[in-house]
């Protein structure tokens, strides 16, 4: 039987000490298997990015079980979480880009932190990605001579150069318009399905909810049961 890349189990979650203690997450249980597209969507304040960044060990699991790629990140110490870290690739909606970096040194970091290889085969891998997501002719331009959805390529190449096992994203297409946007989730497809790469993405934007193999919905601080069926695209 496959193994889910993440298996979540009565997980809970609280802010805050003593009496301004409050829970944010209640009874969370979650799998999703390799290769899935998982959108999750949701209000406001429903819990959605806190279950983001603890499913990415950014933050400390309280209580419950989270296994991410056959790690328990419950009680997990910080060296265990960063081991996982490493595994996983991140986008977020603000692209996060180094400004003072070009396109491909931001992609380029990515892997040098995390591969034994020399300065020119990185230099190569992160050429070809950036050729990839269709930003050949920009790999030596900065942050501020790109569009919006120029800068999230780049994020996006950036996460997935060292094909990661697993990949979140959070609201990667709110500062984009609507074909920038398309551009983006459908280039996140094409490579995740060739790679084999596992998605889990957190969206209030119902244009792009056809891409996912699985939709689930976040209110209150907990998942509902009924997960529904999208059609992949």
């Amino acid at each position: 039987m496959q193994q889910p890349v993440i298996h979540i189990q009565n997980l809970n979650h609280y802010f805050g000490q003593g009496q301004l203690r409050k829970q944010v997450l209640f009874d969370v249980n979650l799998e999703i298997f390799s290769g899935e597209i998982v959108i999750m969507t949701g209000p406001s304040g429903s819990g959605k990015t806190t279950l983001l960044s603890l499913i990415g060990g950014l933050r400390s699991a309280q209580a419950g079980h989270l296994q991410v790629l056959n790690q328990e990140l419950c009680g997990a110490n910080k060296s265990q979480l960063v081991q996982v870290r490493r595994n996983i690739g991140y986008i977020f909606q603000a692209h996060n880009l180094l400004k003072f970096l070009t396109a491909q040194q931001n992609v380029q970091m990515s892997i040098e932190l995390q591969e034994n290889m020399s300065y020119q085969e990185v230099q190569e891998k992160s050429a070809a990605i950036l050729e990839t997501v269709g930003l050949g002719n920009r790999v030596n331009y900065y942050p501020e001579d790109l569009s919006g959805g120029q800068k999230q390529r780049v994020a996006i190449a950036r996460a997935l150069v060292s094909r990661p096992q697993l990949v979140l994203a959070d609201e990667p297409t709110a500062a984009l318009d609507s074909k920038s946007g398309r551009d983006v989730v459908e280039l996140m497809q094409q490579l995740a399905k060739e790679q084999g790469t596992t998605i889990l993405l957190v969206t209030h934007d119902n244009r792009i909810l056809d891409v996912a193999d699985r939709i689930v919905h976040m209110e209150d601080g907990q998942l509902a049961q009924n997960t529904k069926l999208a059609t992949a695209v």
